[in-house]
């Protein structure tokens, strides 16, 4: 019944037009950062590590605009999910990313997607649908219910099709790369566990992050060049912008460290650019080289 009811409001979202849900978000926005929330805090704790340059004013700025623009990404993403392509790829301006991406696949290796948590990544499905066939890597949401309605919006009929965070998974990224196309990652993830090579420290905005090597992995054994790519919000027509850089060649390195280093540098400067759009609200530092987690109450 509970799974019934939510596919009946997820799909019901869907239909409604962005302006009013854009307005919702900022109203549930507004109103997560007047009531105390685990999110809240998350998001003071990380602006708090990451902006220590600004004042305490300004950080609080920077809460409350994150709070709405997370909130509207959320209520956004049914719309992204099952709207039509061709409608959502005129709300794009792709700039000089698309034919980047072309030019890179031109070299045959496949390219490695880097897209961080940042504006409205959901997009991406009808955005990598122009382009090429494209394998993504995610991790089933723990609400029941969800994941059957996520991977209807994200898999694009005959070209984007997701892979679950397993064994034959990372072997289907693998085939695709060796096929010349396109795979994509959540690279600001943070891995489970730092044993056996699954993650390492490097900073993030001066911070301790464990980091995922996995895009480290991809790009020194196969040679595939790696991309940042995210999807903002412009306030403007058109509605979203296409940001993009391609990462240096550090993030191929032996070192894992290294190659982490510039997988988290690659994000941040995406980041900075519209810091209010990121998702903040995730505990990224929670694990720490001297186990003292920045999020638990003392």
């Amino acid at each position: 019944m509970k799974t019934r009811l939510l596919r009946f409001f997820i799909r019901f979202l869907g239909i409604l037009p962005l302006p009013l849900l854009r307005a919702g978000g900022r109203l549930a926005g507004w109103l997560a950062y007047r009531i105390p929330n685990r999110e809240l805090a998350n998001v003071r704790i990380n602006l708090n590590l990451c902006f220590p340059e600004l004042s305490a004013p300004e950080r609080e700025v920077l809460l409350k605009t994150t709070l709405q623009e997370n909130a509207i990404t959320l209520l956004e993403m049914p719309a992204v999910w099952y709207g039509e392509t061709d409608a959502w790829l005129k709300r794009l301006d792709m700039g000089a990313v698309a034919d980047d991406i072309r030019r890179l696949m031109q070299q045959g290796k496949g390219v490695v997607v880097a897209m961080p948590h940042l504006g409205n990544f959901e997009i991406s499905a009808h955005f990598f649908g122009a382009i090429g066939k494209a394998t993504g890597l995610y991790r089933p949401p723990r609400k029941e219910g969800l994941e059957s309605l996520m991977l209807e919006g994200r898999n694009r009929p005959g070209q984007n099709r997701m892979v679950a965070t397993d064994r034959q998974g990372i072997k289907a990224l693998y085939q695709a790369l060796d096929k010349g196309e396109l795979i994509v990652i959540l690279p600001d993830q943070q891995p489970k566990t730092a044993k056996g090579g699954g993650g390492v420290f490097a900073p993030f905005f001066s911070v301790p992050a464990l980091t995922m090597t996995l895009v480290n992995r991809f790009a020194r054994k196969t040679g595939a060049p790696v991309y940042f790519i995210a999807f903002v919000r412009t306030g403007a027509k058109p509605e979203y912008k296409v940001i993009g850089l391609q990462a240096g060649d550090a993030i191929a390195s032996k070192d894992a460290e290294v190659a982490a280093t510039e997988l988290n540098a690659g994000v941040e400067q995406l980041v900075r650019q519209f810091p209010h759009q990121y998702q903040w609200t995730y505990r990224r530092f929670q694990a720490q080289p001297d186990g003292v987690n920045p999020y638990k109450k003392s």
